[in-house]
């Protein structure tokens, strides 16, 4: 592993409005850079009311000015629901302002409900053409002459690395066939991970982006100074998932000590299967479990995420993951 990164959906606690919301993603995300943490990416979900990262770009751009060092960027733009050429826009301005810091992971899904993907793209367009947005896109960032048709201002000869994220096949063969860096939603649909990391690793084309393949996987952590003390506060995060799995998401829950009171059987299961890359407890057992899941699927790069309803103790998660991380990644002493 060559890097540990953070992913922060801005989540917004009930009690809490999206303005506390988008201010912990600023504390959180200088925390992050003091912590030492690589990437800092923030996603697109719309018409959710316990997320406030849906403008990705402004919000980016709001972390990037309150930073100087991390890297920033999109995990992901949910690209079927803009022309290619306006996010070229908006990340190259993003890479104008903040040169060298600024990086585009990409996803195929809308991020949102279907009557939402209907609002946000007025019009509905039969066939996929994903894999053609995201070329042209890419192309967009290239060194285009004066007497292009049409080119991305700010945006041409910006470069901006481009990502490809996923949670099936289709992108890890897609990132493979373009020579892409390829990142897996393993934090919440962990079922293919095993298969995409595979296809992605063994059919992977060398390109002028890469030279051989390079793997971002994302887990789940929830660190504080005991197992108990961070079990009750990942509980927040295990009723988001039940109530969005029934069809009734909303801001982010307050913890409790019996999750079994609220969430039924059947239900809980299916949370703590989409859940299940993950490590929740003290420092000791953090380590253990993110250990474990370095050596199984043996990422370039980590990307952690988790919410806890106080941001307070969010943010010391963070630090702890990223105190085990640091000694992880450091080459073994010989004796």
């Amino acid at each position: 592993m060559q890097h540990f990164s953070l992913l922060d959906l801005s989540p917004v606690p009930e009690g809490r409005t999206t303005a506390d919301a988008l201010a912990g993603t600023v504390d959180l995300a200088r925390a992050a850079e003091a912590a030492g943490y690589h990437r800092y990416w923030l996603a697109e979900h719309h018409n959710m009311p316990g997320i406030a990262s849906a403008a990705t770009a402004v919000v980016i751009g709001h972390v990037a000015a309150a930073t100087e060092t991390i890297r920033l960027g999109a995990g992901g733009i949910m690209l079927p629901n803009h022309a290619p050429l306006v996010v070229a826009e908006q990340f190259g301005t993003l890479a104008t302002l903040y040169p060298g810091r600024i990086d585009l992971g990409l996803g195929r899904a809308p991020g949102s409900d279907m009557t939402t993907a209907r609002a946000l793209r007025r019009h509905m367009a039969p066939e996929d053409s994903f894999p053609q947005d995201v070329q042209e896109l890419i192309g967009y960032f290239g060194d285009n002459p004066d007497t292009a048709p049409v080119r991305a201002i700010p945006g041409n000869g910006t470069h901006v690395p481009v990502w490809i994220l996923g949670s099936s096949l289709y992108g890890a063969q897609l990132a493979a066939h373009l020579g892409l860096p390829y990142a897996f939603a393993s934090h919440f649909a962990p079922a293919m991970l095993d298969q995409a990391l595979d296809v992605y690793r063994r059919t992977f084309r060398p390109s002028e982006h890469l030279d051989r393949p390079y793997v971002m996987i994302a887990a789940g952590v929830c660190a504080a100074e005991t197992d108990e003390e961070a079990a009750y506060l990942r509980s927040s995060q295990v009723l988001a998932f039940a109530r969005l799995f029934g069809g009734k998401p909303g801001k982010l829950p307050l913890p409790t000590h019996d999750v079994a009171a609220q969430v039924s059987p059947q239900v809980l299961t299916q949370v703590q299967q989409a859940l299940a890359i993950s490590a929740t407890g003290s420092a000791a057992t953090v380590r253990a479990g993110l250990k474990d899941l370095i050596a199984t699927y043996q990422p370039d790069e980590l990307m952690l995420t988790g919410m806890i309803h106080d941001p307070a103790a969010r943010i010391r998660s963070f630090q702890i993951a990223a105190d085990v991380l640091t000694d992880l990644r450091q080459p073994a002493v010989a004796a």
